[in-house]
């Protein structure tokens, strides 16, 4: 078995996303209850909670970490988290037995059996928010949403992979003219937000790899963006460049209820 992966759950309501090998499965994020979150496995075909190996922890936002005390105490799982991010969350999952927790700072590299994972900071609004790259055996899988533009050394970190989830959080249009109160949409344009449908489509151009082979937009606002929108957005930005989505490239859909394929990088 290579890598394989599956986005259980991607929005303004929840995160979550399974990432398994031959040795190793891990869960990044719990951002829905822990029932929701075993459903959520069950429909994936994901292994059973209680070999999971850990989870890790991008940021202390409740769309992340709804479900991850009970989770951790029940099936008693390792949390992996930056020491800004687990201090940002006293008082939010409940307590978490000692033994359980462990220390995972940003920019750096963890061995789980045959995976490799690398953290790397994101601009959000979090204590010290950072997402991963999973390589494993020439493979390399990138998860990057909740951050409000997308750096050189970011690029530099996960350009050239073969699987992207990436975010592509609202429609500018869409959010302007919506029912939020300006300070809310300047938080979400500004540099500590969330990067548009068009954004995402330019940083894509920049990440996109010869052996780059699937494209999965996440994290879109249930409020200021809708699938079919962010698809064609990215699907025109990336299509102006030369790429052909649909033979050089697929580029795919997440949900915040149903879980994607579990599909092989």
């Amino acid at each position: 078995m290579s890598l394989q992966f599956s986005v259980l759950a991607s929005g303004s309501t929840g995160n979550a996303i399974y990432v398994e090998t031959g040795k190793s499965r891990l869960l990044v994020d719990a951002g829905l209850s822990a029932k929701q979150m075993k459903l959520l496995f069950e429909k994936a075909g994901c292994c059973e909670l209680d070999q999971l190996d850990g989870i890790l922890v991008t940021h202390e936002h409740s769309d992340h970490i709804k479900g991850l005390g009970v989770l951790a105490r029940k099936y008693k799982l390792p949390v992996y988290a930056n020491a800004k991010t687990w201090k940002a969350m006293n008082g939010l999952i409940g307590e978490v037995d000692s033994e359980q927790k462990f220390e995972f700072e940003m920019e750096s590299v963890k061995t789980f059996g045959d995976l490799e994972v690398e953290s790397f900071g994101v601009s959000h609004d979090a204590a010290e928010p950072m997402f991963y790259v999973f390589h494993h055996e020439g493979k390399k899988l990138t998860l990057m949403t909740d951050t409000g533009y997308v750096s050189d050394r970011m690029k530099g970190i996960t350009k050239h992979s073969d699987a992207f989830v990436m975010e592509s959080n609202h429609d500018i249009n869409m959010l302007m003219m919506g029912r939020y109160p300006w300070n809310i949409k300047r938080r979400i344009l500004g540099d500590h937000g969330h990067i548009s449908n068009e954004d995402c489509g330019y940083a894509l151009n920049d990440l996109i790899g010869d052996q780059t082979k699937r494209i999965y937009l996440a994290h879109l606002s249930k409020d200021n963006n809708m699938k079919d929108i962010a698809h064609l957005a990215v699907k025109q930005t990336l299509e102006g460049k030369g790429f052909v989505i649909g033979e050089d490239l697929q580029l795919h859909h997440t949900d915040a209820t149903v879980p994607t394929e579990l599909v092989l990088v």
